[in-house]
């Protein structure tokens, strides 16, 4: 699973991780409360704050970030609802110069995956505030999620021009990784990590360092890095999962499942179901990986029933778990909406396993042109070039992704590795 992409994805989508929602500087009386205080203890503290003063603007605008940043940390999607309400509390008591609100809009638009309506939202906010750090992230968000990833990176410039902190860095170093770079992202993330002034703030730091040395096959740095960050943050679902990774690498595959399960048991977000019934699959442990999938399809009906677009872990799970016709549906919906390599990517591996391996390599190619280093999409493309009978190149992929390994979970390095050795037999 591409791990530090799709935490980006996740985080820095939901547009309510590292940035200050707050907007102009707080009066005397109102405490502040910074993105990366714990969402549930801030939404606690907003609440009282609004009984004893209900003309709050800006505590309006802050409580409707803390329910985003709650929504993501629990994965309950009524929250978004709650969060709209707070944020358009905090516009109908103050109309004008309200950025936190209307960051917070552009913020809710791209959790709930409108990405075309959190830039148009974002956009407004910086018509209003020009030199809004926290508006130009979210910005640069929906620009990457819409394939528009040179807009992006003059985004992310822009709000390390005006605030180079934590947040901002955090993005630098994300666009770098979307282009493979990397050490410049590891450098700048730990640049973010130096800033941080939060648990939240450096647990997000450490996971993405424990990515990005997985992906460059450093399976024991990226152990140490998880392990850092657990030291402050040890219920951290992402960090534990980033251990979980590295564990398996290492073939401590008893640890792993036990980190894996932790991560579930605080919040059941889709990747981190699937990494746990995929490793018991691996393990040959089907019926407690049949208990997870059917966790998975239980979640994906209800993501349907709400409307919500699939994302590209519901995609990946049924083109390999379920009807891989319904898969190439699901993606076709999710990239009309939401054109980012990840999206690609989940296409192409659906098409592939519907037996339409032409248009899957088109978008396999997509999905690497940036020159992204993702040991799955590699694989997904190796795949796809030899059902196409071009093994020279499916090799290439191959012994790229074989040379890292370690960010491949374990059920696909070693279905990568089968392929590599049928190639390496065939006439």
């Amino acid at each position: 699973m591409a791990v530090t992409l799709a935490l980006g994805a996740a985080m820095f989508a939901a547009g309510a991780v590292l940035i200050d929602p707050a907007g102009p500087a707080p009066s005397e009386t109102t405490a502040p409360v910074r993105a990366g205080a714990r969402p549930a203890g801030a939404v606690q503290v907003l609440t009282a704050r609004l009984e004893r003063l209900p003309g709050d603007w800006n505590a309006w605008s802050a409580l409707g970030m803390a329910h985003i940043e709650q929504a993501r940390t629990t994965a309950d999607p009524a929250l978004y609802a709650k969060a709209e309400k707070a944020l358009r509390r905090s516009l109908a008591l103050q109309a004008t110069g309200n950025t936190g609100a209307e960051t917070g809009l552009a913020a809710l638009a791209a959790a709930r995956h409108d990405f075309t309506g959190a830039r148009t939202q974002a956009e407004r906010a910086i018509v209003g505030a020009p030199y809004s750090a926290a508006a130009y992230g979210v910005l640069a968000d929906a620009h990457t999620q819409l394939g528009h990833y040179q807009d992006a990176e003059a985004a992310v410039q822009k709000m390390n021009d005006l605030r180079p902190d934590a947040a901002s860095l955090a993005r630098a170093s994300y666009t770098f990784e979307l282009r493979g770079n990397t050490d410049r992202a590891a450098d700048l993330m730990r640049r973010s990590l130096t800033a941080a002034t939060t648990d939240s703030e450096r647990a997000f730091a450490y996971t993405c360092l424990s990515g990005l040395a997985l992906e460059d096959g450093e399976a024991e740095h990226a152990l140490q890095e998880a392990e850092q960050g657990l030291q402050a943050t040890p219920a951290d679902a992402a960090l534990l999962d980033a251990r979980a990774r590295a564990r398996a690498a290492l073939g401590r595959t008893d640890q792993a499942l036990n980190d894996w399960q932790r991560a579930v048991d605080i919040v059941p977000l889709p990747h981190l179901v699937l990494a746990l019934g995929e490793m018991h699959q691996a393990l040959g442990h089907r019926p407690q990986a049949d208990a997870q999938y059917a966790l998975l399809k239980a979640q994906d009906r209800l993501r349907a029933a709400a409307g919500s677009p699939p994302d590209t872990d519901a995609i990946l799970f049924e083109a390999d778990h379920g009807s891989p016709s319904k898969a190439v549906a699901m993606a076709e919906v999710a990239l009309r909406i939401r054109p980012f390599v990840a999206v690609h990517d989940a296409y192409a591996w659906a098409l592939h396993r519907a037996g339409r391996d032409e248009e899957a390599l088109t978008h396999a190619d997509q999905a690497l042109a940036l020159g992204t280093r993702q040991a799955l999409w590699s694989y997904h493309r190796a795949a796809i070039h030899h059902s196409l009978g071009d093994d020279t190149a499916a090799r290439e992929d191959l012994e790229d992704v074989l040379a890292r390994s370690s960010a491949l979970h374990p059920l696909h390095a070693g279905h990568a590795r089968a392929l590599l050795e049928r190639i390496g037999t065939r006439p």
